[in-house]
Formats: C-alpha cells, structure tokens, sequence
C-alpha cells in the first residue's frame, strides 16, 4: 500500500472576506474530490484572508500511479486559476 500526501500553500489575490475565502476553498476542494477522487482538507491559515493551506492524499498499491494522481491536481489547481501555488511538500509512504 502506498500512501501519497501532498501539502499546499495558497494565494488568494483579491479576495477581500473569509467568506469569500471559503467559497473558493471550497470550490477547489468538492472539484479535486470529484475529479480525482482524492481526500481534502483544508489543513491551516483558516482565519487569513488572502492565504490557505490544502492537505490532499491519495491511497493506492503502486507509486507511480498515486504520483501521477497528484501531479493531475496540482496542475488542475493551477489550471483553474482560483488561486496561485505558493508552495509544494509531498510525500509518498509505502507500507
């Protein structure tokens, strides 16, 4: 079993309320569900405005595959334009 954990830092730019914060958080975290059947959390940084923190893994039995799941959504979070990469931490554990 491999476990692949990937941690982001967000920018919000021009967001002007925790309302309007965790209508994007959350727009990004029902899409990565949905799409890519991963679990997703807002992990920290709930009380900045223009700043999140997203916790996403994904369980799998080969590595490469639950890499690749998570390089899709990252790039999918990019591609959407909701809100700027900052930061990147990832880790794969193989059990």
């Amino acid at each position: 079993m491999v476990v692949g954990i990937a941690k982001l830092s967000l920018r919000l730019p021009g967001n002007q309320s925790l309302k309007g914060k965790r209508k994007v958080v959350k727009s990004i975290c029902e899409r990565l569900r949905r799409r890519f059947n991963l679990a997703v959390a807002e992990t920290d940084d709930q009380d900045k405005w223009q700043a999140a923190e997203l916790g996403i893994v994904a369980v799998g039995n080969e590595g490469r595959y639950i890499e690749s799941k998570l390089d899709k959504a990252i790039n999918f979070i990019e591609d959407i334009q909701l809100a700027e990469i900052v930061d990147v931490q990832r880790e794969l554990i193989h059990f």
